[in-house]
């Protein structure tokens, strides 16, 4: 394992290797959402358990490639829409995973400009002692698409959000995180363009990689919704695809 987390039970299954960089697993970081992994098993707790392992292609971690310094946190930029910000739970998945890497003896921290929708008391107490080291930060956004996370990749954006001014600011690189936790497209569904999706999820990650070359960057399927079921669908059979191809240039996807 590396000290990105913990290879759990499954993490040499199917998937055909041991997946290092397993804090969250191939689609996992999502918790109980119930993402399907791209290790191809639904995961009702993915966080802690890596199930199905890592899909072959998909885990550059099998190089020996760790993210995470030998000393000192780890710093994880949690991306994407509202799943990452915790639309219905404040803190969202970070929360569960905070909880999974601290029992585990890790040290992660969470880096981005947004604190909105913290955690209420409740939340934070179940973290013990460990509520004290809990930061509160991320760049989960309500509502956005590939295209406006991309845009504060880039250092494009104009907007204001959570009230934080993006103008001039870029997420990954202002930040240097070792880990950057991807969940986007559940907006682009609704929109007038779901097809070309795959595309600009592509174009992200090459921005996201290129901000941070050494980072570990985890590509999440966007979760099911039953209005949008037929698009989903098909985004979510590309995204595979679209993460193989750069990890087999050497990307660590």
């Amino acid at each position: 394992s590396s000290a990105g987390g913990t290879t759990g039970p499954g993490g040499t299954g199917s998937g055909g290797r041991n997946g290092t960089g397993g804090v969250t697993g191939n689609g996992g970081a999502t918790g109980n959402g119930g993402v399907t992994g791209n290790g191809g098993a639904t995961a009702p707790d993915a966080g802690s358990k890596d199930v199905g392992g890592a899909e072959v292609g998909t885990d550059s971690g099998s190089t020996g490639f760790a993210p995470c310094p030998a000393t000192g946190d780890c710093k994880v930029l949690a991306l994407g829409d509202s799943i990452t910000w915790g639309i219905n739970y404040g803190g969202g998945y970070r929360i569960k995973l905070f909880t999974h890497t601290t029992n585990d003896s890790k040290n992660i921290t969470f880096v981005g400009y947004d604190t909105g929708n913290p955690p209420d008391s409740t939340a934070l107490g179940k973290l013990g002692s460990a509520s004290s080291k809990w930061v509160g930060k991320h760049e989960g956004h309500s509502g956005w698409t590939v295209q406006q996370i991309d845009d504060i990749v880039t250092g494009k954006s104009t907007t204001t959000n959570d009230g934080t001014n993006y103008t001039g600011k870029k997420v990954v690189a202002d930040f240097g995180p070792h880990i950057v936790l991807l969940h986007i497209g559940t907006n682009d569904m609704y929109g007038s363009d779901p097809g070309g999706a795959p595309t600009r999820l592509g174009t992200l990650i090459d921005h996201i990689v290129a901000a941070a070359p050494d980072a570990l960057v985890v590509v999440s399927n966007i979760i099911p919704f039953p209005s949008g079921a037929s698009a989903v669908t098909t985004y979510n059979k590309a995204v595979p695809g679209i993460v193989q191809t750069r990890a087999s240039a050497g990307d660590h996807l």
